[in-house]
């Protein structure tokens, strides 16, 4: 309990006890000889060390120009409660309103935790060596090339390539894996994770507002500005509902009397009653806890959602697409065939493939390179063409070389033998002879075919996959996955229009997701209903486009947050339809005279107590 809290408690006790002594001196007769003035600064006592700040905050409020919330409510009813001389309900609402604005405050701070939680990954220091010693520096000092130390037990400042040292990573903060990852001299690492017992030298690869937890921390920051539908709709509510309530309230006080001839005290007490049950607290508290323990839920498994309507609209989610390369298969390429033409030998067709390919990053690339086993001789090359979506022109010892897929032979005029292998085949032909085709294998990631499964068990209708591949390959790894829909041979822009075509293809209510990670991604996360990326290996343009980032790029993890989305939904309309319907029902009572104060109190503090507790369910996760 913070220290606000406990102040706040100790004046609810101390309120309390002076409250409780009054009732037994009313009851037993002994205020009787009391003179009224003093009656009330008597009671006006406990009332003041309970509701002061209420008192004070509805004011300043006033002052602001933001007269009807539930602080001014509460200072209007409990000051018709004083003038009709019900002095013993005018502190008990104003206890028990403290009450549930404590409960309040205790159950956000505990949805708050989860969340609260990834605050701590960001690392207060770097070690840097001076002059022969470590010095701790600011992470945001850190130039992108420098040598970092990371210490046994300290946790990672920024993003960066281990160069020596061996040690075990714990990820947790990040990931909710528990089992802590293996790292060595060549491996990647990234801020916010803990180092284990090994000391790691790491050479930082991005500057500190770049990196992962500067990332990680900005989300979680600006999650809660982005307001499902039902949140917006319970703030227009309120907006317009208080002030309504507020004059339906005086006409409750004033209209009656005029009509019957008097009772003016028995109306004023029926209107103080009307405000008390009128306070929309339930919803303005409960439905903004409820995703917010929801977010937090997400969290807590490594799940980042970047605001509760990407949580609103992955509980829609009906149709679910994903990019091939790095989200079902390891993006994990090795040369499996090599298919010369009989005047072409192995040798020859992979050289030429390998020293084509030399100056390029992509993993089709590397595989060709690592089967051919040598270093290229780039002086042998020049003049690197890419060819989008379609493979790249390059020179050879001085001859034109194209090293691609079918439609590239096609477009230079080759003819060429076409290969039906699984597989991504690169075709290679030089100046415009066919010299044959090399097939590289992915294989499909660890836990794919289990989330396929389980994400149809959940019932998402249709899973689609989009891939620039051929058409065989992609159909070979949607068969194995158990895909619906396989779109394959495409080009960057022809993922995002057949994306199009998919959403325009879906009901008004449904809402389609799609899963990529690499940066030819970022168009089709963004145009979306729910974009997820992959948090861990996935490019910063694809998490920055994303709406949901898994955090340790397990797909597994979708149906799970679908599971925490739809039962934060649950709890949301459950919380709606229970707390209009109690309202509706003391209002009616209480303007009829048939509802006293103390079930006001109840309609107000109670169910907002209830739907406070029905709403911290959502923080629990399985």
């Amino acid at each position: 309990m913070t220290k606000k809290q406990k102040l706040m408690l100790s004046r609810i006790a101390l309120a309390f006890v002076l409250f409780a002594a009054l009732l037994v001196c009313e009851h037993t007769k002994r205020l009787e000889p009391l003179a009224g003035t003093v009656l009330f600064v008597i009671y006006l006592i406990p009332y003041l060390i309970a509701g002061y700040d209420i008192i004070y905050k509805a004011f300043r409020n006033i002052k602001n120009g933001q007269v009807f919330d539930e602080n001014f409510l509460m200072m209007l009813a409990t000051f018709g409660a004083f003038g009709v001389r019900e002095y013993s309900e005018a502190v008990a609402v104003m206890l028990f309103y403290q009450v549930g604005e404590l409960f309040q405050s205790y159950a956000v701070g505990k949805s708050r935790q989860s969340i609260a939680d990834l605050m701590d990954i960001c690392p207060e220091y770097a070690n840097v060596e001076q002059d022969g010693k470590l010095v701790q520096v600011d992470p945001d000092d850190v130039e992108v090339g420098s040598t970092i130390i990371v210490k046994p037990g300290e946790r990672i400042p920024l993003d960066g390539i281990v160069t020596s040292g061996e040690s075990l990573i714990d990820t947790a903060a990040l990931t909710g894996e528990s089992v802590p990852r293996r790292a060595a001299a060549g491996d990647e690492v990234i801020s916010g994770c803990v180092n284990g017992s090994g000391t790691l030298s790491v050479q930082v690869t991005k500057e500190f507002d770049d990196c992962t937890v500067a990332k990680i921390l900005e989300l979680v920051e600006n999650a809660s500005s982005k307001k499902a539908n039902v949140e917006n709709f319970i703030t227009r509510f309120a907006k317009y509902y208080t002030p309504i309530v507020t004059v339906a309230a005086a006409a409750l006080a004033v209209v009656p009397p005029l009509f019957t001839g008097g009772g003016w005290a028995d109306w004023m007490q029926r209107a103080c009653i009307f405000l008390v049950i009128s306070c929309p607290c339930a919803l303005v508290i409960s439905v903004p806890l409820g995703f917010f323990g929801g977010i937090g839920a997400a969290s807590k498994i490594g799940v980042l959602v970047k605001g509760s309507n990407y949580l609103e609209a992955v509980a829609e989610m009906t149709t679910i697409v994903f990019d091939k390369t790095g989200t079902l298969t390891k993006g994990e390429f090795q040369v499996s065939k090599i298919l010369p033409e009989p005047s072409v030998s192995k040798e020859k067709l992979l050289e030429t493939a390998a020293l084509g390919e030399g100056y390029s990053n992509h993993p089709i690339a590397a595989s060709l390179k690592e089967a051919y086993g040598k270093a290229a001789d780039l002086e042998r090359v020049c003049g690197t063409e890419e060819v989008a979506g379609h493979g790249i022109r390059v020179q050879v010892d001085g001859r034109n070389v194209l090293l691609g897929n079918e439609k590239l032979m096609q477009q230079g005029g080759i003819s060429y033998t076409p290969c039906d292998s699984a597989g991504t085949v690169v075709y290679a032909a030089e100046e415009g002879t066919f010299l044959g085709s090399i097939v590289i294998a992915d294989s499909i990631k660890d836990g794919a075919v289990e989330a396929l499964a389980d994400i149809k068990r959940i019932g998402v209708k249709r899973s689609v996959m989009l891939t620039g591949d051929r058409k065989k390959a992609a159909q070979d790894i949607a068969g194995q996955l158990g895909i619906d829909e396989v779109h394959a041979e495409l080009l960057p822009a022809d993922k995002v229009a057949c994306v199009e075509k998919l959403l325009k293809s879906q009901a008004q209510k449904e809402r389609l997701a799609f899963v990529g990670d690499g940066m030819n991604d970022a168009p089709v996360l963004t145009r979306a209903d729910v974009g997820i990326a992959m948090g861990s290996m996935g490019s910063d343009a694809a998490i920055e486009a994303a709406d949901v980032v898994l955090m340790d790029d397990d797909i597994r993890k979708i149906a799970s947050i679908v599971r925490i989305s739809r039962k934060t939904m649950r709890i949301v309309k459950q919380n709606i339809i229970f707390a209009l319907g109690i309202k509706a029902l003391v209002l009616v009572l209480g303007a009829f005279g048939a509802a006293n104060m103390w079930e006001a109190v109840f309609a107000d503090v109670g169910v907002s107590v209830l739907a406070i507790i029905n709403a911290m369910r959502t923080l629990q996760t399985k």
